[in-house]
């Protein structure tokens, strides 16, 4: 196995997976929101369907289901809206409006769809697994070894934002305060949503 190949891998998981996604805005939003324990239902949810979608690019199960004529579009639909609905959850977590509170916490199901449908995680997966050809010749000791090395650099920077949304979340801030920082975490969300559209 090239070292200096498998520490630039490591990198580019590191810079693909700490920029602002879906995966980890939502992580630290359920954490604003919900705290701890729904949280690390959410990453775990996460974390299944992170490593669901890997072993679809890898297998090329992926780029197969991508050339059914217009299913692309329907996925990034379906991704959309859901992100939408998630967002308004995050931004309603904790609301007294009673026609529109959250009435449930996200869990591990919410997180498994969301990376399920989740463009980026497609996109990470295509970039580490069509390249750094950590041991040419192998490909299944390869498509193991990279799903551990992602694996443990995936798990920190999730944890680490399900942290820092949990940290506010625990502050007890004022009702208003928290309620602003749902809404500002719901809007990037939004914001990722609106990025995923036009790229």
């Amino acid at each position: 196995m090239d070292w200096s190949l498998t520490l630039s891998f490591l990198a580019a998981c590191f810079f693909l997976l700490v920029s602002p996604g879906p995966g980890v805005l939502t992580t630290a939003g359920v954490g604003a929101g919900f705290g701890w324990q729904p949280g690390v239902r959410y990453v775990t949810g996460l974390c299944v369907g992170s490593n669901a979608v890997m072993l679809a690019v890898a297998s090329g199960l992926a780029a197969l289901v991508f050339t059914v004529p217009g299913l692309r579009q329907v996925l990034l639909a379906a991704s959309v809206l859901y992100l939408l609905y998630m967002a308004a959850r995050i931004a309603l977590s904790g609301s007294q409006i009673a026609f529109s509170a959250a009435s449930r916490e996200p869990g591990f199901v919410d997180g498994v769809l969301l990376q399920t449908i989740n463009p980026k995680a497609y996109v990470v997966g295509t970039t580490l697994f069509s390249g750094f050809a950590l041991w040419p010749g192998q490909f299944g000791a390869e498509v193991v070894v990279k799903l551990v090395l992602l694996n443990a650099v995936w798990i920190p920077i999730h944890l680490l934002w399900l942290y820092a949304g949990v940290s506010l979340h625990r502050l007890a801030l004022a009702p208003q305060t928290q309620r602003l920082i749902n809404y500002a975490m719901a809007t990037a969300l939004v914001l990722v949503v609106v990025m995923a559209l036009f790229n």
